[in-house]
This record gives structure tokens, sequence and C-alpha cells, in this order.
């Protein structure tokens, strides 16, 4: 038997595990189903402070998955963090696959049947995240081969959804995907997604606004959308340079950059062509990290960001009064000059974002992660202020979300494991 381990260092529980025994055979505390259909045995185990996804399946599809997975990441696309893969065991029995579990992830089924979660409605953003995560698989170079919802897992995104891939068996890296290659990926997983979402109407669990052949029709429609958006050429004349800019606003407003833009003279004549290179999928998500070390997702992080740019508003208001007071700013210099997007970041983490999380009580944490929280106050905040006509702010609207809405939220860290038994032992 051989066990390759990703980064032993960081998962040092994993080489103890019974590896030679079948994965139906483990009787291990802390283990659990995984919420879904699954064409392989799959299991959750909790190990200390993380939790471990472990499926069973032949040693090619191990070693295939444990190259890709790790290449995606690399890549910097959403998916889970490849840990072990187990092959060559005795008699041919079939390998293991181990992933860190996706924390604060929704399966579908959880997602779309509505089981008490506080999202709104949610075809439309479960198809534009799925849709969004296949074109940045195929500017990367990826064919999936088995886009489903069964093989994806999807994250709260500031009112959004992101999505991750959590199943590469059938999926390959080229240097570039052909037309034919991502019009069939688009072609499976348009028959997946109708798939899944009747399976969910037929066992009474889908959610009554949801039309399992209205939403997966519009993958196509949506996906060619999005890929003319990112790659497609355009024209400008003299004097219309300024619709690169509009281009690169677009571009940026969807969470790509630009790497190089091409400009290109074809026939002699005063119109140009110009074709974008768009880079990974995560702008705004970069910016908030480089700032503030924060790691989030992309629209948390855009909905962080116009925090950001709020509270240095204020902060440059409340030197421009200090000034005409003759009073102190703490910066130097007599006249107001907007403080640098870094120092406000700096301040707004140490003065805003830090006292609020540090306010929730630990055990909230099972709830939502912390930009997801904040995010959440942003929008709580509103509302109060709205209700009551004046500006409520966020130390003063953080009491009643605690209580009114996050108290009452369900435990999202690791929502896809199936019920355990009192004992909180597996029982198959």
């Amino acid at each position: 038997m051989r066990v390759q381990l990703a980064s032993p260092s960081d998962h040092p529980h994993i080489a103890g595990l019974p590896f030679a025994q079948a994965l139906d055979d483990w009787t291990l505390p802390h283990m659990h189903g995984v919420l879904g259909l699954h064409r392989h045995v799959v299991r959750l185990i909790e190990l200390g402070n993380a939790s471990y996804v472990i499926k069973e399946l032949p040693d090619p599809l191990v070693q295939r998955e444990y190259r890709l997975l790790r290449e995606l990441d690399d890549a910097g696309l959403p998916t889970v963090e490849v840990v072990a893969a187990v092959t060559g065991k005795t008699g041919g029995a079939d390998g293991m696959l181990v992933t860190r579990h996706l924390d604060y992830s929704l399966p579908y089924r959880t997602l779309l049947s509505g089981r008490g979660l506080t999202i709104p409605y949610l075809g439309e953003r479960v198809l534009d995240s799925l849709v969004g995560l296949l074109v940045r698989l195929h500017l990367a170079g990826f064919f999936w081969g088995d886009c489903s919802l069964s093989n994806t897992l999807f994250r709260r995104d500031a009112g959004a959804l992101s999505a991750y891939v959590i199943d590469m068996e059938t999926g390959e890296r080229y240097p570039q995907i052909s037309p034919g290659q991502r019009s069939l990926d688009l072609q499976i997983a348009t028959e997946s997604v109708a798939g899944g979402l009747l399976d969910l109407q037929v066992g009474g669990r889908l959610k009554a606004d949801i039309d399992p052949w209205e939403v997966s029709m519009q993958i196509e429609e949506r996906y060619r959308a999005l890929w003319d958006e990112l790659t497609a050429a355009d024209e400008f004349g003299p004097g219309e340079t300024y619709k690169i800019d509009q281009r690169l606003q677009r571009l940026h407003e969807l969470g790509f950059d630009v790497e190089e833009m091409e400009i290109v003279d074809d026939d002699g004549s005063d119109r140009l062509r110009y074709i974008p290179r768009v880079v990974e999928h995560g702008f705004h998500a970069l910016r908030l990290r480089n700032l503030t070390g924060l790691e989030t997702t992309e629209n948390q992080a855009r909905r962080l960001l116009d925090d950001i740019r709020a509270f240095g508003h204020e902060l440059n208001l409340e030197r421009q009064a200090k000034i005409e007071a003759g009073l102190p700013t703490g910066y130097g210099g007599s006249t107001v000059r907007s403080l640098p997007e870094n120092v406000v970041a700096v301040r707004w983490l140490d003065d805003r974002f830090e006292p609020l999380i540090a306010q929730i009580p630990p055990e909230l944490f099972a709830k939502l992660e912390a930009a997801e929280i904040y995010h959440q106050l942003l929008e709580h905040r509103w509302f109060l202020s709205e209700e009551a006509q004046v500006d409520i702010t966020l130390e003063e609207a953080l009491p009643s979300y605690i209580a009114d809405v996050l108290a009452a939220a369900p435990d999202e860290l690791n929502i896809s494991r199936e019920s355990a038994s009192a004992s909180d032992t597996f029982e198959a």
C-alpha cells in the first residue's frame, strides 16, 4: 500500500487512519456519512480542529483526482484541498482520496430544499455560480467532463454564492480548451443539472419556485454571455479609447483582471480591434488580501472594500473638522489630503472589523465565517436605519444582529455531514 501525503505537517492526524481496511469497515469516533448521492463510498471524519472527506475509488481515479485537484489549487481555482492519496492496497482493493472538508460549504440539496437557510431565491444564484466556475475552468485549460450539482459545493458570498469543484474523476487539463470540449462540457452540465433538480423535485425536496427545466436550459446562454464578455474582441475608432476603459471596468466588476490588452490593426482602416487577455478571477479578493491580509470570496471582498472606502471618507471628514478647529490630526500637516488606501485599510481593520468580530460569541462562528458575518451586519444595519429613518451605527446594530439573526441561523461550518448517533460514532 502506498500513501501520498500533501503538506503532512498541516494534517498530522491523517497518517494514523486505518487505510488498509475498507472504508465501510471503519468504526472511528466523530465519523459521519455525507449528504447527497455518491457513486462511491464517502465518509466525513473530524480530526482535531479539522474535518476531512474520504472517498473510496479505483486507483487510477485516485491518482487522476489527486493530480488534478492539486493542479486546480495551484492555478488558484476554487476547489477543495487534497490531503492524501492511497493506492496499491492488497488484493486489488479500491484506493482512497482524502480532501480537507470545505468549511461553511453548502451542498445543493441543502440550498435548494430550503432547509431554513437565510438566503433568498437561489435558482439563479446557484446557476450563476456554477456557470462562473465552468468558465473559469475552461479559461485555465481544464475540461471537467462531469459538471453537476453533486460535484460542486457552494459557499455564501455576500448575498451571492461561490462554487467549488470537489470531484474531477473525468477531468483533464490541456494547454487550451477547444470549442468542441467547451460545448461538450456545457451539454453535460445542462443534462446533469436538470437531472439533479428533477431528482429533488420527485422527492418533494425542491423549493416550489425553482423550475428544473427553466434553470438548466439557461446554462448555455449564461455561459456564452460570460465567455464572450471575458474573451471576445471588440472595436474602437479615433476618439473612442474610452471603450477600452469601459470594458476593463466591466471585467473588474465581474472579478477578473486583465494581464494585457492586444490592439490589432487588421486592414489598415481607422477601426482597431482590441482583445483582452484576462487572468484568474479574484480581482477584489486579491486587493483586499494585499491591504488587510483577510482571505475572502470575491463578493465579500467587494463589499468589504466598499466599507473601507466609506470608512476612509469618515476619517477624512474627521481630519478636516480637526484642522478647521485647530486640533492635531495625528497625521501631520495643516491641509486636508486624503489618506492613502493602505493606511485607511489598516485603520479599518484595527478600529472597525476586528473589534466588531471580537464581540461575536465564539460558539456562533459555527454559523458563518467572519467576512460573511460582517457583510450580514452591514445589511442588518441598513435595514435598521431604513426602519428608524436615522443612521444606525454598526456598534448599535450588532446586539440585535446577534440576537435576532445570527443566533437563530443554522450551523453551516459542517452542514454537509449526516446526523451522527447519540454517541457521535459512525453507524453505517
